[in-house]
C-alpha cells in the first residue's frame, strides 16, 4: 500500500510559504509513524534538489509512479536548503533552457506579484529580480523557491503518484547481479527503516549518496592528466582534491542597533587564517580581498550595507553586499523592509581544510562544524572589524535572518556543495570538451557560433564559465572561458549497473569539466532528462543504455524529449 499523508489526503500539501515550517511540522507528526516498512514505485529518487524535482516531474509527466526522498525538510536543494540563488547564463530569459525550468522561474516571479507589497514599478517588470543581485537575474529567498516546486509538484503528490518523504535518507541497498532491487532508507523520528523498491532508481543527492552503496564504479576528486589529457589535470590523480563547501546565510542591517553575535569559538583562528594555496592566496581569509578567479592576482572587493536611508552605495570594486542579495528593499512598497536582505556566499567563507565525502562519520562533522565556525567567523568579522568607508570598523547592525535559511544558528540547512561523487560512465565530458581556449584551438577561430563538443547522444544543453573555487588539495581557483555545451546521455550511463541513473553533480564529468556543469539550470536539465528517460525505458522495454546504443531508439528517445520541451542543440545561436 503507497504511503497517503494526512496532508496530501486534505490537499493542503504546498499551499504556501507563510505557513510552511508548520506544514512541514505537522507532516513529519502524522506521516512518519505511518510509514510502511516496504513501498514500491516504478522510480525511485533520492535526494529533492533541482534535479530530483526535475526528475521526479518530468517521470510523472509521463505516468510513472515516484517516490522522492529528501534528507531535509525543504526540497529545492541549491536555492533553498542551500540558500543559493540560481547562477545562470546570459540567455536564460529565452532559451538555453528547459520549458519546466522556465515555468520555475515564472512561478517565483509570479509568487512575488501575488502576495508580495511590490511597488507598481516592480509588479509591472516583465523579468522581475526580487533581490536584484548581480549575480543572477532572479534572485529570490528560499521559501519562495520551495513554493514555487510545492506548486508544480501538488497535483502528483494530491493524486497518489508522487510521494514525497522528507527527512529521510538512505542507509544501504540490495543488488541483484548489475542491478538495484531496492534502497533502505531511514526517516527522522521513525522507528522503523522503510525499503524502497523500484524499477530504476535516481541518485539525485548532493554527494552521490547511492553511489558507494550500490557498488556503482565512481570518481571522487582530481583525475590525473594521463588519465584525462585536460591541460589543467594534476600530474597525478588526487581523490582528496574536492572543490571548497560553503555554509551559506542570510543578513540584513539595522543601522544604529547591536546586534553583534556571541565570540565564534574558532574566531581566531580563522582570523589569522591564510589560505595554503598553490598559488598563493591574497592573504588573509577574513578581508575584503581574494584571489581573482581568471588571474589569480589580490583584487579588492568592498562592503557596504544598504540601510533604510541608505541608498546602494557607489563603489570602486564590487561591493559584496549587492553580489547576491535576495531581497531589495525598492522593488517593496515604503514601509515593508528596514533593510534588503542578501546572503553571504563568497569566497570569504568557502571552506578548504577537509572533505566531508568518502570520510567518516566524525571527520564529517569536525569538517561540517569548522565551515559553520568559518561562516559565523566572517559574519562576526565584518559585525566588528570590517573596514568601513568613513575609517571605522565594523556593522553591529548586522542581523542573521535565522527565518530566511530556516534554522536556530541562521546558516543554511545544507552546505552548497560543488562538488560530487562522479560515475564512471560510457561518456566521461573532459575540459577540452568544452573551454574557449581549446575550441578555438580544434575549430579555429573564425568559426561561428563557437560551440563545445558536439554529442550526437545529447540530451540537454546548458552554459556556465568553468568555475572550481580553491579546494581541499590545495589548488587556488581554475577559471577559465568555456562555450555553449550539451548534455551526453552517455555520461548518464554508468559503465555497469543497470538501473542507476545520476541526476545532479554526479555524472560523467571530470574535476575540471564539472566546473561548467554544477550550476543549477543544467542540474536541472539534467533531472528532468533522467526523468524522462528511465520512464521511456519503462515504457519501451529498453534499458538505458539500449536506448543510448540503439540509433532508432535514441532518435525515439531524444524525439520525446524534444516534444516535452527540452533542448537539444544551440540552435538559437547560429
Amino acid at each position: 500500500m503507497k504511503r497517503r499523508c494526512f496532508l496530501q489526503q486534505c490537499g493542503i500539501y504546498g499551499s504556501g510559504i507563510f505557513s510552511l515550517n508548520f506544514l512541514h511540522a505537522l507532516e513529519s507528526r502524522s506521516c512518519s509513524a505511518a510509514i510502511p516498512r516496504e513501498q514500491t514505485a516504478d522510480i525511485v529518487i533520492i535526494g529533492a534538489g533541482l534535479g530530483g524535482c526535475a526528475a521526479a516531474l518530468s517521470a510523472c509527466r509521463n505516468g510513472a509512479r515516484v517516490i522522492l526522498t529528501e534528507p531535509t525538510d525543504w526540497i529545492g536543494g541549491q536555492i533553498s536548503q542551500q540558500a543559493v540563488p540560481p547562477d545562470e547564463h546570459q540567455w536564460i530569459e529565452t532559451f538555453g533552457r528547459t520549458e519546466s525550468y522556465a515555468k520555475l522561474r515564472t512561478l517565483i516571479r509570479d509568487y512575488y506579484k501575488q502576495y508580495y507589497p511590490l511597488t507598481s514599478k516592480a509588479r509591472k517588470t516583465l523579468n522581475l529580480n526580487p533581490g536584484n543581485g548581480s549575480v543572477s537575474r532572479i534572485c529570490h529567498e528560499p521559501k519562495v523557491g520551495i513554493a514555487a516546486l510545492q506548486s508544480m509538484l501538488a497535483p502528483a503528490i494530491s493524486s497518489g503518484q508522487l510521494t514525497l518523504l522528507l527527512n529521510t535518507q538512505p542507509r544501504s541497498a540490495e543488488l541483484s547481479g548489475d542491478r538495484i532491487t531496492a534502497v533502505t532508507c531511514q526517516t527522522q523520528g521513525a522507528g522503523h527503516p522503510v525499503a524502497l523498491y523500484g524499477a530504476y532508481f535516481i541518485d539525485a543527492s548532493e554527494e552521490g549518496d547511492l553511489l558507494p552503496l550500490t557498488k556503482t564504479e565512481y570518481v571522487l576528486g582530481a583525475e590525473s592528466q594521463s588519465e584525462t589529457g585536460e591541460p589543467h589535470a594534476p600530474e597525478k590523480a588526487n581523490p582528496q582534491n574536492i572543490q571548497s563547501f560553503t555554509h551559506c546565510f542570510a543578513i540584513d542591517h539595522q543601522a544604529g542597533e547591536d546586534h553583534t553575535i556571541e565570540r565564534p569559538a574558532m574566531y581566531d583562528f580563522w582570523k589569522d587564517h591564510t589560505p595554503p594555496l598553490k598559488p598563493a592566496w591574497s592573504g588573509k581569509l577574513l578581508s575584503l580581498a581574494y584571489s581573482s578567479p581568471r588571474t589569480l592576482e589580490p583584487k579588492a572587493l568592498s562592503f557596504v550595507p544598504c540601510g533604510k536611508e541608505t541608498p546602494a552605495p557607489k563603489t570602486r570594486s564590487l561591493n559584496l553586499w549587492l553580489y547576491r542579495r535576495m531581497i531589495d528593499r525598492n522593488n517593496f512598497t515604503p514601509g515593508s523592509y528596514s533593510s534588503d536582505i542578501t546572503v553571504i556566499n563568497w569566497p570569504q567563507n568557502d571552506y578548504m581544510l577537509g572533505n566531508i565525502t568518502d570520510v567518516s562519520p566524525a571527520e564529517r562533522e569536525k569538517h561540517i562544524t569548522a565551515a559553520k565556525q568559518l561562516s559565523l567567523s566572517l559574519f562576526y568579522w565584518l559585525q566588528t572589524e570590517a573596514p568601513r568607508p568613513d575609517g571605522g570598523l565594523g556593522w553591529p547592525g548586522l542581523r542573521l535572518r535565522r527565518d530566511i535559511t530556516g534554522t536556530a544558528d541562521g546558516l543554511a540547512k545544507y552546505p552548497y556543495i560543488r562538488e560530487s561523487r562522479r560515475i564512471r560512465a560510457e561518456t566521461t565530458i573532459k575540459e577540452q570538451d568544452l573551454t574557449h581556449s581549446e575550441r578555438l584551438k580544434a575549430l579555429g577561430k573564425d568559426h561561428k557560433p563557437l560551440l563545445a563538443k558536439p554529442f550526437p547522444d545529447t540530451v540537454g544543453i546548458g552554459y556556465y564559465h568553468l568555475d572550481l573555487h580553491p579546494s581541499s588539495g590545495g589548488d587556488n581557483y581554475i577559471d577559465m572561458g568555456s562555450v555553449p555545451f550539451q548534455i551526453p546521455l552517455g555520461a548518464m550511463i554508468p559503465e555497469r549497473v543497470e538501473n542507476l541513473i545520476p541526476a545532479c553533480k554526479n555524472i560523467g564529468t571530470t574535476h575540471i569539466s564539472n566546473g561548467c556543469y554544477r550550476l543549477h539550470p543544467v542540474e536541472w536539465s539534467i533531472g528532468e532528462a533522467a526523468g524522462v528517460l528511465c520512464s521511456h525505458a519503462i515504457t519501451s522495454q529498453a534499458t538505458p543504455r539500449q536506448i543510448r546504443n540503439t540509433p532508432q531508439r535514441l532518435q525515439e528517445f531524444q524525439s520525446t524529449l524534444t516534444k516535452q520541451g527540452l533542448e537539444l542543440e544551440w540552435s538559437r545561436l547560429s
